[in-house]
């Protein structure tokens, strides 16, 4: 096992989920909850699946498109909601 990409896995998606809608989510279940390991386990196993068919879907993308098309469409990506972010917003106020 490469205990560096298993290092680097977690801490990058163990950092990109603070405090995101899926953890204030499960802050407010496990709050008004009579049973936090239910919501823990719930929403653990939700971050696996998802984790899991990410993983499966960029494997079969990997053996299909060239490693360097993938790099740079994600690129583009993230570019592009990036200027959207910094994009400012109409005003709806008026």
């Amino acid at each position: 096992m490469d205990w560096n990409l298993l290092a680097l896995s977690f801490a990058a998606v163990f950092v990109s989920e603070l405090g995101d809608k899926s953890q204030l989510a499960a802050i407010a279940l496990g709050g008004s909850s009579k049973s936090p390991k239910a919501v823990f386990l719930g929403t653990a196993g939700a971050l696996l699946l998802a984790s899991f068919l990410g993983v499966l879907i960029g494997e079969g993308t990997a053996q299909i498109l060239p490693e360097r098309l993938v790099k740079a469409v994600a690129a583009v990506g993230f570019a592009l909601l990036a200027v959207r972010l910094l994009w400012p917003g109409e005003s709806s106020g008026d």
